[in-house]
């Protein structure tokens, strides 16, 4: 008889929270005990998304209480960011192990969060215990780590493109240009003026100019300087990134594209491709698809990442992380194969 791992998920109502049901439905080493949702409450899982229906037929959620996770090898929590650290804080006494992925414990110096996030850090002692949720920036902290900061969707698109090259040093640090286009679920599941269907059909449009949120994550992971400019396209899901960075000494795209290719070698959720990737290749996937081109003429070096902001950019990748951590098969229970069309 095999014995699987328990998995509490918090916030299971949530896009993100509905991602990870979905993908733990087939994760063939954990399952999940307890789905917890705030507003859904008493709600059957199926009720509220179907589609989950025949995986958790007569799995309710309960209401948001840390004390009824305990048992649980791992405990995902997704709910917004400024709420998910009292949860975590609680979480990390009956858990195994806790992954968050809202923004609560991602930055490391504990005034950042008012600047950025207007709220004031309650359990700043944590923040030097998170391990930030990356796999392919530094997977080593993630093996046996109780606590798991995982990354949000634009950050990964930016510093999976970014970080090599920056390593390598064959771009230069400061100043760095990310733009990048989100689908309407990166905004999660209640609806506003600006994400329902009539404002964002037929229209693509910039938000939070020169100051969002996730720009002081961008710069702690890869050393740069980053001008973040995201916005939002009329589609569900994806992120498509493109960055620009200005080349240290004479490249080539040969020279950006060898040094993404070695950076990635092996790696099962990253393809250095050589044509402009498309959100769409990596719909309902754990994977990143990258290419780049240097530009002689301006000096500019152009990376461009697409990935699944509810999957590798959110849900895939807490998995991902949560796999190393508890010892398990880094890939268990990730899709590679796009939904297509």
């Amino acid at each position: 008889m095999v014995i699987r791992m328990k998995a509490g998920v918090v916030g299971g109502s949530g896009y993100l929270g509905a991602e990870l049901l979905r993908l733990l439905a087939g994760h063939p080493d954990i399952e999940v005990a307890v789905a917890q949702a705030e507003s859904s409450a008493g709600d059957l899982v199926a009720h509220a998304y179907p589609g989950l229906a025949s995986a958790y037929p007569d799995m309710r959620f309960g209401a948001i209480d840390p004390q009824a996770l305990g048992g649980c090898d791992v405990v995902f929590v997704a709910v917004p960011s400024g709420r998910s650290q009292a949860v975590v804080a609680e979480a990390t006494r009956v858990a195994g192990c806790v992954v968050d992925l809202g923004a609560d414990f991602r930055l490391k110096d504990p005034d950042a969060y008012p600047a950025w996030y207007g709220f004031v850090h309650s359990c700043p002692e944590l923040l030097a215990e998170a391990v930030y949720g990356l796999p392919e920036l530094d997977r080593g902290p993630l093996h046996g780590a109780r606590l798991v900061a995982a990354p949000g969707c634009y950050v990964t698109a930016a510093v999976l493109a970014l970080a090599p090259l920056l390593r390598a040093g064959v771009v230069a640090p400061h100043p760095v240009v990310v733009d990048a286009a989100s689908g309407t679920s990166g905004a999660g599941k209640a609806p506003t003026a600006a994400t329902h269907h009539a404002s964002v059909n037929e229209s693509f449009v910039a938000y939070k100019l020169a100051g969002h949120r996730h720009t002081p994550e961008m710069e702690q992971a890869t050393g740069a300087t980053i001008l973040f400019t995201p916005h939002l396209a009329p589609m569900t899901r994806g992120i498509l990134a493109t960055c620009y960075a200005h080349a240290v000494g004479p490249s080539s795209t040969e020279d950006v594209l060898g040094v993404l290719r070695e950076a990635y070698a092996g790696e099962p959720f990253v393809k250095v491709v050589e044509d402009p990737p498309a959100t769409r290749d990596t719909y309902g996937t754990n994977v990143a698809r990258l290419t780049a081109r240097h530009d002689p003429r301006t000096g500019l070096t152009v990376v461009l990442a697409a990935l699944d902001n509810l999957t590798k950019g959110g849900a895939g990748q807490a998995i991902q992380a949560a796999n190393l951590a508890l010892g398990l098969d880094e890939t268990a229970g990730l899709p590679v194969v796009a939904v297509t069309p």
